[in-house]
C-alpha cells in the first residue's frame, strides 16, 4: 500500500525525491502518512481536496482487496 501512495505521490509533485511514505500497523488499521515538500502541499491535496480524496479512494479500493482497512493521512 506504501509503495501505491509512494508512486501516486511521486508524480505529481514537483520534487519526487522529497516524498515520504511512512506505514503504521494500528490494532484494527493501517494508517499511511505521506510527507511531501510544503511547496508540493497543493498539488497532492488539489482543489477542495479532490486529489487527496483520489488518492485515499484508490487505495482503499486496493485495500479492500486485501479485507484490511486504510488511512492516508497527509502531513506536513
Amino acid at each position: 500500500m506504501s509503495e501505491l501512495v509512494r508512486v501516486i505521490a511521486a508524480s505529481l509533485v514537483d520534487n519526487p525525491e522529497s516524498v515520504e511514505v511512512r506505514e503504521v500497523e494500528g490494532s484494527q488499521s493501517i494508517i499511511i502518512e505521506l510527507k511531501v515538500a510544503s511547496e508540493d502541499m497543493g498539488k497532492v491535496i488539489g482543489k477542495q481536496g479532490r486529489i487527496a480524496k483520489a488518492i485515499r479512494t484508490v487505495v482503499k479500493a486496493a485495500a479492500t482487496k486485501e479485507n484490511k482497512r486504510v488511512v492516508v493521512e497527509i502531513i506536513q
